[in-house]
């Protein structure tokens, strides 16, 4: 499936975003206190809704809705208040002649005056209701007034009530707890394009994991920023990237003490249907947080930010926790405030979009990289500053769906299709060969494949099935490595 990263030219986040909870120690206020532990799975809240990824542009402020208020319902009088009057004894009805309760007229139609009979009788309500409103008016303001002469208001200040709780695990807690930890990222390219995205502490030293699309136009002797939570920014710079895995790793040139790196979750446990919740920087939205589920695993997603040929792959997270530009690279948590997944992409209503600058919003199809796979990317980057890829040396069509991953007759440039001496030659695979399963999982495109292989290492053995002259084999291959994005 091809879906296309989350916005292309973000506004600008607020100059000052908002301040729901303190910053890192080291910043003005001081570290919060942590929640208690949290259940493995809370009850969902209801939820509210980068760099640079082609969607539709949303509008601006949306108008508040104001409910139509209903006005309060009149109480019934006392049992001394005089009672409305009897209705008239034969009143007309749509042109009937009987009366409420009483039996059909026998003699002649009412004459015309009748009708002015009915309206005195109604005009005598109404000034009997008329009295007896004012008279309710008049009784609970007196009651009122020798109520605060005798000091005795029964109003009750919020500021006297218990204090407020979160339950530890609900999504108010998780959130408080990691929005310290979470950045927003503005990037600017020295031409003045940029964007905003978002980004999660890694570790103490302050490193900082993000999308490689939310820093790619600052990449290149840009300004990147970091702002916490508490409005504080900080001048960040690019420590390394990885094209074809969307991760980048960005650093604070000057980081406060008291950095709280987000836990780290293992996302080949997460389950179809456990909670989330996103934390980022929507539309330039700071600290906006969402919910979800996770709505599907191992999802073959190739994504592009709109501004070149160069495909990021993934076998993603889906969940339909609301991800919008902006989004992208913050962290996708799981019930306990852990995280799973990094959000990269979405799915934009109408199937594409980004044309003619426009960005369209989440329809509850996001992304997300595995946290495994984002983790073990970011440790290489850190180390050397370059990505290292698995790969099976053969390269295979491009086209989406079908019946596998059909081997090329050619690798482009003059190149062959299968590398000799690499790892597919030396299992035997050839040009023209269809590869239709990656250990136990079904292969239907090339993109599938590559996301598949990159979830593993280099070194890693696996089995491959493919078929050739409609005959079908397996062979197992042990993935070689390939270092640096290629241009």
């Amino acid at each position: 499936m091809s879906t296309e990263n989350e916005g292309t030219a973000v506004p600008s986040a607020p100059s000052v975003p908002p301040v729901p909870v303190a910053a890192p120690e080291g910043t003005p206020a001081s570290a919060q206190q942590a929640p208690p532990p949290y259940p493995e799975q809370p009850g969902r809240a209801s939820e509210p809704g980068q760099g640079s990824e082609p969607t539709t542009q949303l509008p601006g402020a949306v108008p508040a809705y104001l409910p139509s208020s209903a006005g309060p319902t009149g109480s019934a009088p006392d049992a001394g208040w005089p009672p409305p009057p009897p209705p008239p004894s034969q009143p007309h009805y749509g042109g009937g002649g009987g009366g409420w309760g009483e039996p059909p007229a026998s003699g002649p139609q009412p004459s015309r005056k009748r009708p002015g009979g009915l309206m005195a009788a109604v005009l005598a309500a109404a000034l009997v209701a008329g009295v007896v409103g004012g008279g309710i008016g008049y009784w609970a303001a007196d009651r009122n007034s020798d109520n605060s002469v005798s000091g005795g208001s029964t109003t009750v200040s919020a500021a006297d009530a218990p204090a407020l709780k979160r339950e530890a695990g609900s999504t108010a807690a998780v959130a408080g707890k990691a929005l310290p930890s979470v950045v927003t990222i503005t990037a600017q390219a020295q031409g003045g394009d940029g964007g905003t995205g978002t980004g999660f502490i890694y570790d103490k030293q302050g490193h900082i994991l993000t999308n490689n699309h939310v820093v790619a136009s600052a990449a290149d002797g840009g300004d990147l920023t970091a702002t916490f939570s508490n409005g504080k920014e900080y001048a960040a710079e690019v420590v390394g990237r990885a094209e074809g895995y969307d991760v980048a790793v960005v650093k604070l040139k000057d980081p406060p003490s008291g950095l709280k790196p987000l836990a780290l979750g293992n996302s080949d446990q997460v389950a179809v249907g456990d909670s989330t919740i996103a934390i980022g920087a929507p539309f330039g939205l700071s600290n906006t947080v969402t919910t979800g589920i996770i709505s599907a695993k191992n999802r073959p997603v190739a994504s592009g930010d709109g501004t070149s040929d160069k495909n990021s792959y993934m076998s993603a997270l889906q969940t339909d926790a609301s991800i919008n530009p902006g989004n992208s690279g913050g962290p996708l948590l799981d019930a306990r405030g852990a995280v799973i997944g990094m959000n990269s992409a979405i799915q934009p209503s109408g199937g594409g979009g980004g044309g003619g600058g426009s960005q369209s919003g989440s329809i509850g199809l996001g992304f997300a990289i595995p946290i495994n796979q984002a983790k073990t990317v970011a440790a290489e980057l850190i180390k050397t500053g370059q990505p290292v890829y698995p790969v099976i040396g053969a390269t295979v069509s491009m086209a989406e769906g079908g019946d596998g991953a059909t081997i090329s007759g050619d690798g482009g440039g003059g190149t062959p299709a299968v590398t000799p001496d690499g790892p597919a030659a030396k299992a035997g695979l050839k040009s023209g060969d269809v590869i239709t399963k990656f250990n136990d999982v079904p292969i239907d495109s090339g993109p599938t494949l590559i996301s598949e292989i990159w979830t593993h290492k280099p070194g890693d053995k696996i089995k491959i099935t493919y078929t050739r002259g409609g005959k079908e084999s397996q062979v197992d291959v042990t993935l070689g490595e390939r270092k640096g994005d290629t241009r």
